[in-house]
């Protein structure tokens, strides 16, 4: 690809304080042109979306994509399952991850990487209220210390 420019459509902020990320994919997304064409008016919910895998494959399961008003009869479901590309060896590893207890695949951020759209998927387990609590603390801790180092 000749231009590899990154624009971000939707990211999922909310993941990083309830979840603590291991291991992340790039995945490509398989998509209908109507849905093509409301991303990139930016419009797309990530909110509760996962990945599962079924088979052979991985899924997209939860994002919405609203529909295209000018698509009419030609339209895509809002809320149906996508279908990732990915490596057969990086499915097997995100199967793997899923069977142990404790362990999702979340969706963090959805962006263009030159005309395609790509997904950045972790693998992620689920934080405590008090892991949360000590992770706020410690970011708030580290942003006083640059903010000390800056003035000295």
């Amino acid at each position: 690809m000749a231009d590899d420019t990154i624009k971000i459509i939707a990211s999922n902020r909310r993941v990083k304080h309830d979840f603590e990320l291991s291991d992340t994919f790039e995945a490509g997304v398989m998509l209908v042109g109507s849905e093509v064409k409301v991303l990139r008016e930016g419009k797309c919910t990530l909110i509760g979306s996962h990945v599962r895998v079924i088979g052979d494959e991985a899924w997209l399961i939860g994002m919405q994509i609203p529909e295209y008003a000018y698509a009419h009869q030609f339209n895509h479901a809002v809320d149906r399952n996508r279908k990732l590309l990915l490596h057969k060896r990086e499915v097997e590893q995100i199967g793997k991850g899923l069977r142990e207890r404790g362990t999702s695949c979340v969706v963090v951020r959805l962006y263009f990487k030159g005309s395609r759209v790509k997904a950045e998927i972790a693998l992620a387990r689920g934080r405590k209220l008090h892991d949360k609590r000590n992770a706020l603390k410690k970011k708030d801790a580290d942003r006083e210390m640059a903010r000390m180092k800056r003035f000295n």
